[in-house]
């Protein structure tokens, strides 16, 4: 069978990262920069700060992704079930064969879906309890020092400085914050951690009362304060706090989680401090009513004790018992006494009789004559002691002289010493020694210890000395 050649095709083959490539370039060039309506999906962020999410409507969905740095200078981040418009690019990932949108900003469509959104925070920050009523603090009634935390330029500080000196003169702490934009929530967070932070004893005071305050806004303006950041730091302040976020008709989350919430930040320098002179005049005022308080009673109280004093008996009725008791006894004092000095006078007479030379004398030489009878037992006894010791001792040195060694040497036995003063036992050490020391009962020799002789006969054994015992 004859095999055929197929002609050669002419369709160009191309490499799957050209491909991918050529996809990525009419992808980018022919989108570019884009605006995407359509409702968060699932959000992930990476533990490098990068986000991930989902833009979906009914039909489809585009993957999404935020690097580090765009997602910090969101000023909304993105949650599920939020409906946003994202600006970016669209692009490919090779990797896995998708296209996605690298996105720049995001910004809520419209105020419908930031107010879900906030109403989706506002219902979980509740049920955790961060809005219950009995966490609330009340407030000082005048307190000496109050720090402020809102931005340094603006209206607001002024006017919250005027109102508090116009109604009471405190001292005012400020701490500087961004109050919009991305760096509004971490700011007022650390503001009000700062505030609680310092010590009551330190060198900068530690206020009795914060305020945080704002003018009034959009709702983009202010989402800074419904960050949850802000709110768990305020519901968490150990120092009692008046939110004074925007004008009366603005809501925000800090004004739940706060102590108390002001209409106005001038509303909340109000609530703050009391009018100096409205608190003096309604002390004043307290003052007269306890004068006059006093007086009504002290007048109802003497008013009663006059009552009661026409109903007791006299003066001298009640006293005269008393009276006639101490007559009695006034006229029986004078005998009382002299009786009481002439019995005294008798145990004193009887007591000195003892106390007369004679008897005196007589009682020392009885105590010397018991003490002389004691001493001598005592010297008998010690005598007696002393000469069984002196005998025992005696005995003892008997015993030791016929033991020692010099008893020894006078019976005929001799002590043999080498040149370092050693005793020597046995022979071959005597003959190995330079010299020998031989010490007698009645003196010492030396002697030089004879070599053993060269032939090979044997030395004269010495006669073998008798045992001691």
């Amino acid at each position: 069978m004859d095999l055929i050649d197929e002609p050669a095709s002419n369709t160009p083959e191309f490499s799957v990262a050209e491909i991918s490539g050529a996809v990525k370039r009419v992808l980018e060039g022919e989108f570019g920069r884009v605006r995407v309506r359509g409702e968060v999906g699932r959000v992930v962020v990476a533990r490098t700060g990068h986000m991930y999410f989902d833009l979906k409507d009914e039909r489809a969905v585009i993957a999404g992704v935020s690097w580090k740095g765009q997602v910090a200078r969101m000023a909304v981040k993105p949650e599920e079930g939020m409906e946003v418009i994202a600006t970016g690019r669209l692009t490919t990932f090779a990797p896995q064969s998708k296209y996605q949108l690298q996105v720049e900003s995001i910004e809520p469509a419209g105020a419908g879906a930031l107010m879900a959104m906030l109403e989706k925070r506002k219902a979980a920050l509740a049920a955790e309890g961060l809005f219950a009523p009995e966490r609330k603090q009340r407030l000082p009634s005048l307190p000496r020092v109050i720090g402020v935390i809102t931005s340094p330029q603006g209206a607001v500080i002024r006017d919250i400085l005027h109102r508090l000196h116009d109604r009471f003169g405190v001292h005012v702490l400020l701490w500087p914050v961004a109050v919009q934009g991305q760096a509004c929530a971490p700011e007022v967070a650390r503001a009000i951690a700062g505030f609680n932070s310092l010590r009551a004893d330190g060198p900068i005071p530690r206020p009795d009362l914060l305020i945080v305050a704002r003018g009034g806004g959009s709702i983009e303006d202010l989402w800074g304060f419904n960050e949850e950041i802000v709110v768990r730091a305020a519901a968490a302040s150990r120092i009692p706090l008046i939110s004074a976020v925007g004008h009366e008709t603005d809501t925000t989350l800090i004004d739940f989680a706060a102590d108390q919430r002001a209409p106005t930040p001038t509303a909340a320098a109000e609530i703050a401090v009391p009018v100096q002179a409205e608190l003096m005049a309604h002390l004043t005022g307290l003052e007269a009513r306890l004068i006059r308080a006093g007086g009504q009673m002290a007048s109802t109280r003497r008013q009663r004790l006059a009552d009661l004093s026409r109903a007791l008996p006299r003066a001298e009725t009640l006293l005269a018992p008393a009276l006639q008791r101490f007559d009695q006894w006034s006229e029986r004092f004078p005998g009382s006494l002299r009786a009481l000095i002439t019995t005294k006078g008798q145990e004193l007479r009887s007591t000195a009789a003892g106390l007369r030379p004679a008897t005196i004398r007589f009682q020392i030489e009885k105590s010397r004559e018991r003490l002389d009878e004691r001493a001598a037992r005592a010297t008998r006894a010690i005598t007696a002691r002393l000469d069984t010791h002196t005998t025992r001792l005696e005995s003892l040195e008997r015993l030791r002289q016929s033991l020692g060694y010099p008893a020894t040497l006078r019976r005929g036995y001799a002590v043999v010493r080498d040149a370092d003063g050693a005793v020597l036992t046995e022979a071959r050490a005597a003959a190995k020694a330079r010299m020998l020391e031989i010490e007698f009962a009645d003196s010492r020799l030396h002697a030089q210890p004879q070599q053993a002789p060269k032939s090979g006969k044997p030395a004269k054994k010495p006669p073998e000395q008798g045992s001691l015992f």
